[in-house]
């Protein structure tokens, strides 16, 4: 394996961690913590998933840089760039609708819960499937 394959499958593993780690894990045990509010838990997650989306805008851009390096094969190829629509969609149709309602808690209105947030948590499965498929491809090929 030369150098841009094995940085591309560390940079889609490290994704893939970060992933699974903050949405999957500590997203949803902050809502269980002892005498954590939701607008205390609202608060949070909108700090670690700013920085979260933010992290893997930046390794989104080192893969699409190494991957216009050193092409792999198209499977890897595909699903890591289907990785990368999943997050945009994230951040510009998904994240929009679910700050405003973030807002609107913090601001101490009752808003309903958003379907929105369901949206997301499909899109972010998928994503872990791209990453996790991409990396097994990049590794194999």
């Amino acid at each position: 394996m030369g150098t841009a394959p094995a940085i591309a499958s560390a940079v889609t593993f490290v994704w893939l961690g970060m992933v699974l780690a903050i949405s999957f894990l500590e997203a949803p045990l902050k809502f269980r913590a002892p005498d954590v509010t939701l607008r205390v838990a609202l608060g949070i997650g909108r700090i670690v998933f700013r920085a979260l989306n933010a992290v893997e805008a930046a390794l989104a851009v080192v893969l699409v840089v190494v991957l216009a390096v050193d092409r792999p094969d198209v499977g890897g190829l595909v699903t890591l760039i289907v990785a990368i629509v999943l997050l945009l969609a994230q951040l510009v149709a998904v994240r929009p609708r679910l700050t405003r309602r973030s807002d609107a808690v913090l601001a101490g209105a009752d808003a309903p819960r958003s379907h929105a947030h369901h949206v997301y948590i499909a899109l972010e499965s998928l994503k872990v499937l791209a990453l996790l498929i991409g990396g097994i491809l990049l590794l194999a090929g």
